[in-house]
């Protein structure tokens, strides 16, 4: 069969898509890149140059390249909406980064647009894809903790903080730009979690501005932060579990990340240095029965083994396990990355946490599920 045709918006030589997608592509005999774009003519060269592809200065000549099958979006949340319809309405299937729109209703449009279109979407919510993530979840289903009491998630959001480098990364301090720590890594977290140990069927929240304000490095300029750099989100799990997340903006001297899943029978603990763990190197230990601390388990070379050594522990090796299961599903005609639909519940998801932030009341998730 022949390799997919991919062509990356946002593909230039710096960046996350040539940290994660491009050497993610690079090594994948199902897929092949046919171009890059950027929005200025002297990157899209570079890359062009660099990649051996060609390069546009603008999304509509890659997504009109008659080699381009599956279009990758790696740009800021809110340039998503124009140009995922731009290649939706080309009838290209289309990889988003994640969010996938700056807030539900964009999100809920562009599931809509892929639905009519009849093509493979993919969101990049690539956590789950860890190996670590992965065997945890094995292990729970052999009963490895016995009955799950309860998992308890504490992160940093490693931005956030009082200060950015530059006035280009100022935009994440605004609530209407939909990068916030909710939406990015207390999400990316999120979504394993709920890979791993289900749903919420109820969720209470309390989302906190704790910082005011913060200071562009670059010429020292004062911005104001409206994103919640705090937050906090409680749950009842389907089965009955509790579920505790916490992030906060920034970073900490102490751990970065730590997920706990505590059960009847014994306890699985995943940490990181790295506090966005949808990249990160991640640990996993565990202990049970008489054991009276987690130690480290080994996780099966059927789990680790999945992609070439060169990309083992970079940023792009979940993303390429993510590229992987969509050439199955591509060729299987099954269903099983997330997609836009996915993607959409997820949105939902955030809503429900904010309304119940606002209104102080825990919103049932089955009857919005049911709705």
């Amino acid at each position: 069969m022949d390799p997919i045709g991919v062509g990356v918006i946002g593909g230039s030589t710096s960046g996350w898509a040539s940290l994660a997608h491009l050497p993610a592509i690079a090594a994948a005999p199902a897929f092949e890149l046919r171009a890059i774009s950027t929005t200025r003519r002297s990157s899209a060269e570079a890359a062009s140059a660099k990649y051996g592809v060609p390069g546009y200065a603008g999304h509509q000549d890659l997504i009109a390249h008659p080699g381009v099958d599956l279009v990758v979006v790696s740009v800021k949340v809110t340039e998503h909406r124009e140009l995922i319809s731009a290649a939706l309405a080309a009838g290209k299937m289309v990889y988003s980064e994640w969010p996938l729109g700056a807030g539900s209703a964009e999100a809920e449009d562009l599931a809509a647009q892929a639905e009519r279109a009849g093509v493979r979407t993919v969101i990049g919510l690539q956590g789950r894809y860890a190996p670590e993530v992965r065997y945890a979840r094995e292990l729970i289903r052999d009963g490895y903790v016995g009955d799950v009491l309860g998992t308890t998630v504490v992160g940093s959001g490693m931005v956030w903080s009082g200060e950015v480098p530059t006035h280009g990364q100022a935009y994440w301090f605004d609530k209407a730009n939909g990068a916030s720590p909710l939406t990015s890594p207390t999400l990316h977290a999120l979504d394993p979690l709920h890979f791993v140990l289900g749903e919420f069927d109820a969720v209470a929240a309390n989302l906190v501005v704790g910082r005011k304000q913060a200071r562009v490095a670059e010429d020292g300029t004062i911005v104001p932060v409206t994103v919640a750099d705090q937050v906090s989100v409680i749950g009842t799990l389907t089965g009955g579990a509790a579920a505790s997340v916490f992030y906060r903006g920034g970073t900490s001297r102490g751990e970065n990340f730590r997920w706990e899943i505590n059960g009847t029978e014994g306890d699985l603990v995943i940490t990181s240095a790295w506090g966005n763990m949808q990249v990160a190197g991640l640990t996993l230990t565990g202990g049970r029965g008489g054991e009276t601390s987690a130690a480290p388990l080994a996780v099966p070379a059927s789990y680790t083994g999945d992609v070439p050594a060169e990309l083992a522990g970079t940023p792009a090796a979940n993303v390429a396990r993510l590229y992987a299961a969509l050439a199955g599903d591509l060729a299987g005609n099954t269903r099983t990355v997330p997609d836009f639909a996915h993607a959409l519940e997820r949105h939902r998801l955030i809503d429900a946490v904010e309304r119940a932030s606002a209104t102080g009341i825990s919103q049932d998730r089955r009857t919005e599920a049911a709705a």
